[in-house]
């Protein structure tokens, strides 16, 4: 099921030196990441629009959505996604709840 992950970031790599008006993914890139982030908290809020309505429907478009913009900032700041997949399977060996605490105290401790 990841591998669509790596074709859709192939996608990208290649569809973001493409001209905007042809690509929103090359938009995205011209606009730039505060763009992007306007565009993820955007999406957020639609995401959780359509938990509250129930609507399994839309519920399933807007997690597509979010995904797809957290993929361009990925990109953008030049993070390879299986860098994030390895730290979801480094975090399965520990609880959620320890991995909280540990990061808690890593943070007082900055």
């Amino acid at each position: 099921m990841s591998n669509i992950f790596l074709i859709l970031l192939k996608t990208i790599k290649k569809n973001k030196k493409k001209i905007p008006k042809k690509s929103y993914t090359s938009f995205l890139f011209k606009k730039g990441i505060n763009y992007s982030l306007k565009k993820i908290n955007e999406e957020f809020f639609e995401l959780i629009d359509a938990f509250k309505k129930k609507n399994k429907k839309n519920i399933i478009h807007e997690t597509a959505d979010l995904i797809y913009h957290l993929l361009i900032l990925l990109e953008m700041k030049k993070i390879n996604i299986k860098k994030v997949f390895e730290e979801l399977k480094r975090r399965r060996k520990i609880s959620g709840i320890q991995e909280k605490l540990n990061r808690t105290k890593n943070v007082r401790s900055k």
